[in-house]
Parts: C-alpha cells; sequence; structure tokens
C-alpha cells in the first residue's frame, strides 16, 4: 500500500477507520474550537479520542473563513498515531528505529499544489497571515492567535544541512509571524551561524503535511540526519519538494500552505504568554520573528493545529513517541542491546519524565544509559531505570520500583544539565521578565537519576503463582464478570533468593499438609534470647 499523498488522503484514511469527526455548524476558532476538542483530553479515555475537521470556521469578529481546519489528526490518540505511521501499535517504534537507519532521499520536483495560489505584494500587506483561520489555543490567557503545527523549515548556511522543526508562532501582522525556537533546536542553530556571518536567516513554515513529515519535524533527530529523509524512511518512498519563491529553501509539495520570508539575526521581539505543554502558561520574553515575503498555498487549504497545551494533549503523544525512537536508538548507538522499552510519561509533557526498561546485564548499565543521553535537552528531567518485569508506562509499577528496589543515597544522582526554558521551576516568574529574553540562556538546572533495578536477588512478589491466577480467570469468565483490563506484575513469580526448603513448603501447604510444617517449626525452637 502507498503511503498517503498529502494531508487530505490521510484525512479520508482517519475517517474510513472511524477516527475522525466532522464538525459542520458554524465553530468559533477563537472561543469553541480549542475548549471543545480538549475535553475528549479531560473526559475520555485515550481509545476513543478522535481527529476534527471543522468545515464552516468563524472568529470572534463574525468573519467567516473558506478554509476548514483540522485538529488532533496526527497524535490524536496511539491508534491515530499509528495509521499515520501505516503500521500497527506495535509496530510504532520498530518502524521509527528503521526510518532513522534507513533514511530516504527527497526527490525535487518542478511544480507543486503548495504553490496553485500564492499571496504576495499588496495582497500580502492587506490580508497575509491574516487570511488563515488561526485558533486561538488558551482563550481567556493566550494573548492571540498562533500556529500550532507550524513546521519551520531552515538550512545550514555553511553545510546545507536542513532542519524542519515544529515550533509556535505568533500572528503579529499580515506580514510578519513570531517563532519560539528552543535552545537546542536546529533553527537557533542555523540562526547563530546566520548571525556570525551577519545576515538573515531564510525560513519557510509549512503547514498541513502528511503525517510522517510531521512525526519527523516534532521528534528530536539525531544530528547527521535530516527530517526530510527520515520522513521518507518512515513512508518507505522519498518526499517530493519543491523550490520556494523568493528564499532557497525546498518545501513539501504536497503541504497546504507554506510560509516563506527571514528571520532577522540583529533583533526580536516580545512574544508570549502563550499555554505550554508543561500544562502552565508560557512566559513573554524576546524571540524571533519573521519578516513574511509571500504565502503559498494549495486551492482550498486546509489549515491543521496541534492541539497542544496541558498534558495529555496531541503534542505531547506526538512529542512522546517521536522521542522515544530517538532515545530508542541513541541507546542502541551506544551498543546497548538489552533496552527493553523506553517511556517517556504525558504527565511530564513527554519530556520530563523518562524510563528506560532493561534486561540487566551489570551495574555499569545505569551509567551506560547516563552517559548515551542528552538528559535535559532531548528528554529527561527526571530518569528512571527499571527491570524487565516493570510496566514502564504503567505510573504504579513504577512507583513500585522506585520506593522498594532502590534507596536515594546509594542509586539516585543529581546531575547538572541543559535548560528547558518553558519548565516554570526553574526561576520565579518574576525573572522570565524584563531584562530576560528568549534569546539568551540563563539559570541553573538538574536532572534526577535513579537506579531503580533490583540492587540483589530478591524473595518472590507477593502475588499467587501464574497457574493459580489463569485459573480464577477462567472462573471469573465463567461467572460473567467484568472484562479484565489486568496490569502487570498479576501473578508471582521468583526474583533469585528462593529457596529449595521455600518451594518445599509451598507445595505442602497446597497439600494440605500445613501442620507438618508446623511439626518442622517445632523441632526448630529457638530460644528467645538467641533470636
Amino acid at each position: 500500500m502507498a503511503y498517503y499523498k498529502d494531508v487530505r488522503e490521510y484525512l479520508r484514511a482517519l475517517e474510513e477507520h472511524g477516527k475522525l469527526v466532522r464538525v459542520t455548524r458554524a465553530i468559533n476558532k477563537d472561543t469553541e474550537l480549542h475548549p471543545l476538542v480538549r475535553l475528549q483530553y479531560r473526559g475520555l479515555p485515550e481509545e476513543e479520542r478522535r481527529a476534527f475537521l471543522f468545515e464552516k470556521v468563524v472568529d470572534i469578529k463574525g468573519r467567516s473563513y473558506d478554509m476548514a481546519i483540522a485538529i488532533a489528526c496526527y497524535a490524536g490518540s496511539l491508534d491515530i498515531y499509528a495509521l499515520g505511521m501505516q503500521c500497527k501499535k506495535e509496530e510504532i517504534y520498530p518502524k521509527w528505529t528503521h526510518a532513522q537507519a534507513h533514511p530516504v532521499k527527497p526527490v525535487i520536483v518542478g511544480s507543486a499544489p503548495c504553490q496553485e495560489h500564492i499571496v504576495d505584494g499588496d495582497e500580502l500587506k492587506r490580508k497575509g497571515l491574516d487570511m488563515l483561520p488561526v485558533p486561538i489555543s488558551t482563550p481567556g490567557f493566550d494573548n492571540g492567535p498562533y500556529t500550532t503545527s507550524s513546521h519551520f523549515v531552515t538550512r545550514d548556511p555553511e553545510t546545507g544541512q536542513y532542519n524542519m522543526g515544529n515550533y509556535r508562532g505568533q500572528i503579529k501582522a499580515p506580514d510578519r509571524l513570531g517563532c519560539f525556537a528552543g535552545n537546542f533546536s536546529g533553527l537557533r542553530a542555523h540562526w547563530k551561524k546566520c548571525r556570525e556571518l551577519k545576515k538573515p536567516l531564510e525560513v519557510a513554515c509549512v503547514i498541513g503535511v502528511a503525517p510522517n513529515l510531521s512525526y519527523a519535524a516534532v521528534a528530536r533527530i539525531a544530528p547527521g540526519l535530516d527530517e526530510y529523509g527520515v520522513a521518507g524512511g518512515i513512508s518507505g518512498e522519498p518526499v517530493e519538494l519543491v523550490k520556494c519563491k523568493t528564499v532557497e529553501l525546498l518545501v513539501p509539495a504536497q503541504a497546504e500552505i507554506a510560509i516563506e520570508g527571514t528571520i532577522p539575526t540583529d533583533e526580536g521581539e516580545w512574544e508570549g504568554p502563550f499555554g505550554e505543554f508543561p500544562g502552565y502558561m508560557a512566559h513573554e520574553g524576546v524571540g524571533f520573528f519573521v519578516n513574511v515575503n509571500c504565502i503559498t498555498m494549495r486551492k482550498n487549504p486546509i489549515y491543521v493545529a496541534f492541539l497542544s497545551q496541558f498534558p495529555p494533549s496531541e503534542s505531547s503523544k506526538i512529542r512522546g513517541v517521536g522521542t522515544e525512537g530517538v532515545v530508542r536508538r541513541r541507546l542502541q548507538d551506544a551498543g546497548m542491546d538489552n533496552i527493553l522499552d523506553v517511556a517517556i510519561h504525558e504527565s511530564s509533557g513527554s519530556w520530563g519524565y523518562l524510563v528506560v526498561k532493561i534486561k540487566k546485564k551489570s551495574d555499569e548499565d545505569f551509567d551506560k544509559i547516563i552517559g548515551a543521553l542528552r538528559l535535559g535537552a532531548d528528554a529527561g528531567k527526571i530518569l528512571v531505570v527499571v527491570d524487565e518485569d516493570i510496566d514502564a508506562r504503567d505510573a504504579d509499577s513504577v512507583n513500585w520500583a522506585l520506593t522498594f528496589n532502590m534507596q536515594p543515597h546509594r542509586d539516585a544522582r543529581i546531575l547538572e544539565a541543559g535548560m528547558m526554558g518553558l519548565d516554570p521551576s526553574i526561576v520565579p516568574s518574576e525573572d522570565f521578565g524584563g531584562a530576560r529574553s528568549a534569546l539568551q540562556k540563563t539559570g541553573k538546572c538538574s536532572v534526577l537519576c535513579i537506579d531503580a533495578t533490583r540492587p540483589w536477588a530478591y524473595k518472590p512478589t507477593s502475588l499467587p503463582r501464574r497457574d493459580f491466577m489463569e485459573h480464577a480467570i477462567e472462573i471469573w469468565k465463567q461467572l460473567e464478570l467484568p472484562p479484565l483490563k489486568i496490569k502487570a506484575p498479576w501473578y508471582g513469580y521468583e526474583l533469585g533468593y528462593w529457596s529449595d526448603r521455600n518451594r518445599e513448603e509451598a507445595e505442602l501447604a497446597l497439600q494440605g499438609r500445613h501442620f507438618e510444617i508446623g511439626e518442622r517449626a517445632k523441632r526448630e525452637r529457638k530460644k528467645l534470647d538467641s533470636l
């Protein structure tokens, strides 16, 4: 089966699988759209979440738009993400690993749907970005509409290496767009090089692409790889690119919208506040902005947005799955063949809480994991390493390991690490304002690393043995009790410290011969002063 040609074909696939809600009544993009979609993240289990397509969009002034808005279509749930990857859920991570190991080079085409209509000159100054139905994401707190599923394409001025990263963009004027690129972003690295060369950074902001491109744009791809190649690795075919009209860049030919322009390297503009993925409003700061040259788009384009802000959200899902794939790759590249799972918990914004499950070989595994990862940058304000019997994705299971498999003085480390500027715990809120700039790096940050693997052999888990639990499941079904969603561990198992005598006495108990155990205890009585 060929991969999705564009986001339109993908939306049709979502609808065929019952994962798309079409809304035909008028919806206010500024006050109703995000709150409506947000409800499914606060009131429905993940498997019931769906993408939305709003066909009749108005704004706070009553203006109607001739563009539909799609939201939660890339990662509204893991089921939706799997449809975007065109694979089963259990195949997502192997496919991510394969895509990074086998990127497919893009191809250049002469003409493209994304350039069917060009907005420039007078039309750009009069209408421009105001033509796009950009929603207000956190009504009541955001200071305006921001693009969210906005993939900023830049190029290294020295090497020519491409980068496509997803950053929010404040709508500032018909021909001016904000760009909030973090400390470790590819765009910021390219900006710094252009600043040294005393020239602006050329940029193209792409909106509405096939899902493979969005997945690659959000993930922190390893140095040496570019997002176009990894996106091709996901789809198994080259991404089609077309030359921009006003800048020396290539953009996805099948995109809905492309905003071309330049980012000055000698000045910035105030931007924010905006609701962000840690679950709090991000602070105002001086950040990048784009002087827009032109906007190219398809005929009757579809505007695509992420549902971001408070976790869980679409952005926490898309970021988490992609980053888990990148972290797996880093660990494998470090020679670790005993990695069983990598889980970045959504409640941490799919950034802060990283759990790595391993088949433990030695006590050195913990140090190897720390050495292989860019903690605090890629992910992991808190890193927890757990044994193979722990469900890395279940908080109860991880908390059990944290409580009884480690001692803080022996198994926990606090290390200084890179800053994630959206973390509100770094410095007091008032210190983010005034002279503090989003273009500067200040403050001291740290990561907490915990080895929650068992330090030695333990007695068995205190659950009935597997054969008894399996028999109990059969009885449960016969009694027609509610369907079970069983969590690990659900049966008892040995952990290295269980003697032949322990096993013998357990068997005697199952034969009703527990008095024999009592007789043995009587024969082996101890004087109290010898206890």
